[in-house]
């Protein structure tokens, strides 16, 4: 499938201070700590880890600074109305809600927003696109957990078309940057939502960078972001990988295992983006400091259960 070019506005995010007005939630965002549940990120600022052998090591190696953004990559947040256009189920678990926005919003793939659905408390989430990839400007897309203790219960219910929302966005830096290494993307659950949005930005942007991609799922029945990695296949990506912990007998392209059983031998020149449990995610930091690659982390918060059999039992 050829890719031809796509224009877009983006930019460069960072976080942004505190103003006058903001909740305590907001209040929280410097030092990058947020509540969140299934769906739900857990750090509304992603770590930036940088971590080649070339550069001395802070700690362990997985928590350093970013490279700061240029000037004209700096971008306050903005704030946006909107309103509930669908909610669609993707799986038994997972459904797929797309908000309408008065004005579309300047987001870099990954990057993060502050969703307040009425009735319900505020939560950082990563927008993504559709799962065919046919996502309007004013369109903001999220992957959430039917199961949830947030939002979950809800929707489908009291959440669907024409609930009111409010977004503000962007939310700290984005994860994904052009150039550099292979690109490595690795998702847990509803983690796939940044690395979708990553993974289809960067086919357009770079066509020619190696990308690997594995996404997981404790339960193969969960795993629903097939029509997606059927375009990135479709665009010649060719090292994808399907893995689920357990479930019902699958579709032979399925992996049986932990996650990080399925990642490729790592180089120090990779560039990994792991998004989902906190405990895969660090796993996927600390394979990439093994290697002296360069990881960002956009950890959310299931349940531990399901957070544990996500991840290599021999790491």
């Amino acid at each position: 499938m050829a890719i031809g070019p796509r224009c877009s506005l983006v930019v460069n995010g960072k976080p942004v201070r505190i103003a006058t007005g903001d909740t305590s939630f907001e209040a929280a965002l410097p030092g990058g700590i947020a509540a969140g549940r299934d769906g739900v990120m857990q750090d509304a600022v992603p770590r930036l880890a940088q971590t080649s052998r070339a550069r001395p090591r802070l700690g362990d190696g997985t928590a350093r600074q970013a490279p700061a953004p240029s000037p004209l990559s700096v971008l306050r947040a903005a704030k946006r109305g909107g309103t509930v256009l669908s909610v669609t189920p993707l799986s038994e678990s997972v459904c797929e809600v797309v908000v309408t926005v008065s004005r579309p919003l300047d987001l870099q793939p990954g990057q993060a927003v502050e969703a307040t659905f009425a009735g319900f408390p505020t939560r950082p989430l990563c927008p993504t696109q559709r799962l065919d990839g046919a996502t309007e400007l004013n369109e903001l897309v999220f992957h959430l957990r039917r199961d949830g203790r947030a939002l979950g219960p809800a929707l489908g219910g009291a959440i669907g078309p024409d609930h009111g929302v409010r977004v503000k966005g962007p939310i700290g830096p984005a994860p994904y940057r052009p150039g550099g290494g292979r690109l490595v993307l690795v998702s847990a659950e509803t983690g796939f939502a940044p690395i979708w949005a990553i993974a289809r930005a960067a086919r357009y942007r770079e066509s020619q960078r190696e990308m690997v991609v594995v996404a997981g799922a404790c339960d193969a029945a969960d795993l629903y972001m097939r029509p997606a990695l059927a375009w990135l296949a479709g665009t010649g990506v060719s090292q994808i990988a399907l893995v689920a912990d357990r479930g019902r007998p699958c579709a032979a392209d399925v992996r049986p295992g932990p996650i990080t059983a399925h990642l490729p031998p790592l180089r120090s020149s990779d560039c990994l983006i792991a998004a989902g449990a906190p405990e895969v995610v660090r796993a996927v930091e600390r394979l990439a400091a093994r290697a002296g690659a360069s990881c960002a982390a956009i950890p959310y918060l299931p349940s531990l259960s399901r957070a544990r059999s996500l991840v290599s039992r021999a790491d």
